[in-house]
């Protein structure tokens, strides 16, 4: 019996989920290590939720330092199928001010130290992901926005570099020259994970400040973004209830069978280790031969 239907990841600044009900921590093992945090599931609007502090609670983990593959396993584990992802993040245009959240429908990767398949060891598969956003989930997402009262801005391209050191201002205009919407650390990782597992996945990008192109960067203080980040933290707790609220019980995109036509590799070649290892991702098409 599923744990949880809908998963719930929480960054900078939200480490917990205030309106679940019933909550009980679920800490996992994965064959890929362990996650970030124990799970808190519970019930949020008559759903079962799991939630996860993807930097850990009192935030510990750097992002580089994240183990993205424990972290999307440990959901499929529990049964999660959708998966929610809050970050925060600077903005590279004028028009994203602080305070408004942007759903993202594009990634641009500007990372070098990570592992984000769950392939390879003797097994090849190679997902589409033109579209690596959800689309049936990022419109409930905006439709959650607009119910609450939160700009919430659909499109949009996140770029995901590499940290923990923020940007240049040579890269930051060089970003805003490419013409990128927001800067963050984490979610790149994320989101490729969930496809390659077949579930949904969003991402809420909360825009914490400008980044450092901005004339008035500078006049930024400590204060002014922890601010931001509480409020928005509140904010995307009520979007996320929201969403989880309006959530379609069934999933109708093609998210779920994203490794149909993936799996390159001869079956009978598949080394029995990897097999086991991956058995809760591709274990419908081994056992299918399909």
């Amino acid at each position: 019996m599923p744990q949880a239907e809908i998963g719930i990841i929480g960054g900078s600044g939200l480490y917990s989920m205030p309106a679940l009900r019933k909550a009980k921590q679920v800490s996992l093992r994965t064959p890929f290590g362990a996650p970030s945090d124990a799970y808190v599931c519970g019930v949020l609007e008559d759903r079962k939720v799991a939630f996860l502090a993807r930097h850990g609670r009192g935030h510990r983990i750097l992002p580089s330092e994240l183990n993205f593959r424990a972290n999307i396993h440990g959901f499929k584990q529990l049964g999660v199928e959708r998966i929610v992802s809050i970050s925060a993040v600077g903005s590279l245009k004028e028009e994203h001010k602080p305070l408004d959240f942007v759903v993202p429908d594009q990634f641009f990767d500007r990372t070098r130290h990570r592992v984000d398949t769950f392939f390879g060891g003797g097994l090849v598969a190679h997902i589409a992901f033109a579209d690596p956003v959800c689309a049936e989930l990022a419109d409930v997402v905006v439709r959650g926005c607009q119910k609450i009262g939160v700009v919430g801005k659909k499109g949009g391209t996140y770029l995901c570099m590499e940290g923990p050191q923020f940007s240049t201002k040579a890269e930051s205009n060089v970003y805003r020259s490419l013409g990128m919407d927001v800067i963050g650390m984490t979610n790149l990782q994320e989101a490729k994970l969930a496809r390659e597992a077949e579930l949904c996945y969003v991402t809420i990008a909360m825009v914490t400040d400008y980044d450092c192109w901005h004339p008035h960067h500078d006049a930024v203080n400590v204060d002014q973004v922890v601010a931001v980040l509480l409020k928005n933290a509140e904010n995307a707790s009520k979007v996320v209830r929201q969403t989880v609220a309006d959530m379609p019980r069934k999933r109708t995109c093609k998210c779920g069978s994203a490794l149909a036509h993936a799996i390159l590799t001869d079956r009978k070649k598949i080394p029995a280790a990897t097999k086991k290892k991956l058995k809760l991702i591709v274990g419908r098409y081994l056992n299918s031969g399909g």
